[in-house]
């Protein structure tokens, strides 16, 4: 977008990353209380819930006021785990919002997929200003991350249910970022063939 705003890099993780990383250190201070409010107990992973969700908008809200931009990408992650810490709260299950990262990684996927089986990239409508590219390299990307978000959605599933809550809070803070991060990191390594050098990407 022309009138976005350029932000120091670093200030920009801080504001994208510290929320999460918030969440996991008042999970861990509080992850053995119990609290209890209109005759109701809450467990500290729901407490850390509630208090993640306003950290994470107003971190937004930062982030929106230096920049002037938000990926919709940010803004879909913003909705889910507002509407899922919504219900772990009203329904005092932390279930929910073990579910939002199941759910997420497989709305990204069928987003992808969907684009995929009408011969699009949609990855590319998402991220084409950011990293210029051959109509090429953005299907293979896509189809690559189309699987690795269905793999994620399975594997956090499959941790939620069968693994402790302690071990799914590292793995949602640390170890599925980390993924993420290190797969996109390879596979512009990988694409290189395919970058645009004079910044115009084609049309997917």
């Amino acid at each position: 977008m022309s009138d976005e705003r350029p932000i120091n890099p670093i200030l920009k993780q801080v504001l994208e990353l510290g929320p999460t990383l918030v969440f996991f250190l008042i999970y861990l201070r509080i992850r053995d209380e119990t609290y209890a409010w209109n005759g109701t107990e809450y467990s500290g992973f729901i407490v850390a819930t509630l208090v993640f969700v306003p950290i994470l908008l107003a971190a937004m809200g930062i982030l929106w006021a230096l920049t002037r931009r938000l990926s919709r990408m940010q803004v879909f992650t913003a909705f889910m785990v507002v509407f899922f810490g919504g219900l772990t709260a009203w329904f005092n299950d932390e279930r929910f919002f073990k579910m939002k990262t199941t759910i997420i990684y497989g709305i990204f996927a069928a987003i992808l997929g969907i684009g995929l089986a009408q011969g699009r990239s949609y990855l590319q409508w998402i991220m084409g200003e950011l990293l210029p590219m051959r109509r090429e390299g953005w299907m293979i990307l896509t189809r690559r991350l189309t699987a690795l978000f269905a793999a994620l959605a399975v594997a956090n599933e499959v941790i939620w249910r069968t693994q402790s809550t302690d071990l799914w809070v590292k793995i949602e803070t640390f170890a599925f970022p980390a993924v993420l991060f290190v797969f996109l990191w390879l596979q512009i390594v990988g694409l290189q063939k395919y970058l645009i050098e004079d910044g115009s990407a084609g049309k997917g």
